[in-house]
């Protein structure tokens, strides 16, 4: 791992990593104006039927929790350049649905679940752009609480190295924790066979945009540090930051 302006970094205060797993489901549906998601009836129409079939996943023993999400902000990210040479579709995803499993070996059994197939289904059928993947989280700050209204960050970063991806983050969370009192993180790892266009997907929240938003455009060292460390290190940085669909 290449190291950028050192002097800007602050050691992150890690938990122990959780043995959950995640099925993601993600899916560009809608259009963007700049970092904002234009209004979408087609959008609309999926997160109505999406949160039904979420709670149907929520009744298994096995799940945690299943969570859907709808675009409200794409703050600046880095590595346009990066994806374009790898030939990856950049993350404009304004949907998403996310299940936290008990352990990783209990993801099967929600892939079997008829709601999960009828969700896939529905994505498919009413998207451009779909991406799935079944993950486990090598790290943690904190579980994110999705029982508050927060603003809800999904960051999808690829690498062509995994290990540097997820020092990366590691390195330039202390910097959030500092800066934005990011009080939760949770780093997401396509298990072996999955799909590894984005070889981390972070998920984090916040309570307000007022505590984020001011520091990723107004403090230099976000780019200075922050982005320097991912570009440093040919890693893109895609973050969407989500609303709760209730």
């Amino acid at each position: 791992m290449r190291l950028v302006n050192d002097h800007q970094s602050a050691k992150v205060r890690l938990s122990t990593p959780t043995g959950n797993g995640f099925l993601l489901l993600a899916a560009e549906i809608g259009r963007w104006a700049g970092p904002l998601p234009l209004r979408s009836g087609a959008r609309r129409r999926v997160l109505d039927r999406i949160v039904p079939l979420c709670e149907q996943l929520a009744a298994y023993d096995e799940v945690i929790e299943a969570t859907a999400f709808g675009a409200a902000l794409r703050p600046p990210g880095e590595g346009g350049q990066i994806l374009r040479r790898a030939g990856v579709r950049p993350a404009r995803y304004d949907v998403v649905v996310l299940i936290r499993v008990r352990g990783v070996g209990d993801l099967e059994t929600i892939r079997g679940a008829q709601a999960w197939l009828e969700l896939v289904a529905l994505f498919e059928n009413s998207a451009r752009a779909v991406h799935l993947v079944a993950a486990g989280s090598p790290a943690r700050i904190a579980d994110v609480d999705h029982g508050r209204g927060d603003w809800f960050l999904f960051n999808y970063f690829h690498s062509a190295d995994r290990q540097t991806v997820l020092d990366v983050w590691a390195y330039t969370a202390g910097w959030f924790q500092r800066k934005t009192a990011l009080p939760n993180s949770v780093p997401m790892q396509p298990l072996p066979g999955e799909s590894d266009d984005y070889s981390l997907i972070n998920h984090a929240s916040w309570p307000s945009l007022r505590a984020f938003l001011p520091g990723l455009v107004l403090r230099p060292s976000f780019r200075s540090f922050v982005l320097a460390n991912f570009a440093a290190n040919e890693i893109a940085a895609q973050p969407i930051v989500y609303h709760r669909r209730r």
